[in-house]
C-alpha cells in the first residue's frame, strides 16, 4: 500500500512540474528554450502516463485478492483509499491540462491580434480553432505592414497549435483512466453489496433456525409434560385398583 501512496505522490509531483512547463511555454519566445522545455514536457508526460498505468493495474490486483474477517476489510479500505487519491490525481491532472490549454489559445489569439489588430471576434476563433493557423493567419500575412513580426508570430502560433493538441490526446487518455477507475470503484460498491446482502442472509437463516430450535423445545417441553401426566394418571389408576383388590380381599377374609 505504501509503495502505490509513493507512486501517487510522484504522479502528483510530475504533475506540478508539468503545470510549470506549461506556464514557462506559453511564456517563452526563445526557440530553444522552447525546445528544452518541451522536450522536458514531454519526458514528464510520458512518465506519467506509464506510472498511470502500472498504478491502475496494481490497484486492480490488489481489489481483486479480497479477502475475509477483519483482514479483508482493512484491506479493502487500503484500496478504496489509494483508488480515491489517485482518482483525485487524476482530476488535477485534467485541471492542469484543461487550464494550460486556454492559455495556449490566448496566447494564439494574441499573436494573431500583433498582426491583425483590428481582428473580429470570429476571425480570432477561426485562428485559435485551427490547428494550423488557418487560411485566415496566411491572408492576414500577406496584408500586414510587419512582415517579420508577423511570420514569427505565425510560427509561434503553430507551436502553440501542437501543443494543444498534444495537451488533448493527454486529457482523452485521462477522462479514459478516469472512466477505468470509476468502474473499479462501481465493482467494489457491487462487492460491498454482495457482501452486505450475503451476511443479511446469513442473519436470517439464523435467525430461523433459532425460531424452529425454540418451537421444537417447546414442543420437547409439552410432549415431556403429557407423558408425566399421562404417568401420574396411570399411577393412580393403579393404586386405585391395588385399593380395590386389596379391600376386597379383606372382606372376604372375614367372611
Amino acid at each position: 500500500i505504501q509503495s502505490i501512496q509513493d507512486s501517487i505522490q510522484q504522479y502528483n509531483d510530475n504533475v506540478s512540474q508539468i503545470q510549470k512547463l506549461h506556464a514557462r511555454l506559453v511564456d517563452t519566445t526563445d526557440d530553444a528554450a522552447v525546445e528544452r522545455y518541451n522536450q522536458q514536457l514531454q519526458d514528464l508526460v510520458d512518465k506519467n502516463r506509464s506510472l498511470s498505468d502500472k498504478l491502475r493495474n496494481r490497484i486492480k490486483a490488489l481489489q481483486r485478492q479480497g479477502g475475509s474477517g477483519q483482514i479483508g476489510m482493512i484491506r479493502k479500505q487500503q484500496t478504496e483509499l489509494v483508488k480515491t487519491k489517485f482518482m483525485d490525481a487524476i482530476q488535477n491532472y485534467q485541471r492542469v491540462e484543461s487550464e494550460s490549454r486556454q492559455k495556449y489559445k490566448n496566447r494564439v489569439e494574441r499573436q494573431y491580434k500583433i498582426v491583425r489588430p483590428d481582428a473580429t471576434p470570429e476571425e480570432v476563433k477561426a485562428v485559435v480553432d485551427d490547428d494550423q493557423g488557418g487560411q485566415v493567419f496566411s491572408q492576414a500575412l500577406m496584408t500586414s505592414n510587419r512582415y517579420g513580426e508577423a511570420r514569427s508570430a505565425y510560427r509561434d502560433v503553430q507551436e502553440r497549435h501542437r501543443d494543444i493538441k498534444n495537451i488533448e490526446k493527454t486529457l482523452t487518455e485521462l477522462a479514459q483512466l478516469f472512466n477505468d477507475m470509476s468502474i473499479l470503484v462501481e465493482q467494489q460498491d457491487e462487492q460491498i453489496t454482495q457482501i452486505n446482502d450475503t451476511v443479511k442472509e446469513v442473519e436470517k437463516d439464523v435467525e430461523v433456525g433459532l425460531n424452529y430450535t425454540n418451537k421444537a423445545v417447546d414442543s420437547a417441553r409439552s410432549a415431556r409434560k403429557k407423558r408425566w401426566i399421562c404417568f401420574i394418571l396411570c399411577l393412580i389408576i393403579i393404586i386405585i385398583i391395588v385399593i380395590v383388590v386389596a379391600v376386597v380381599v379383606l372382606q372376604n377374609q372375614h367372611k
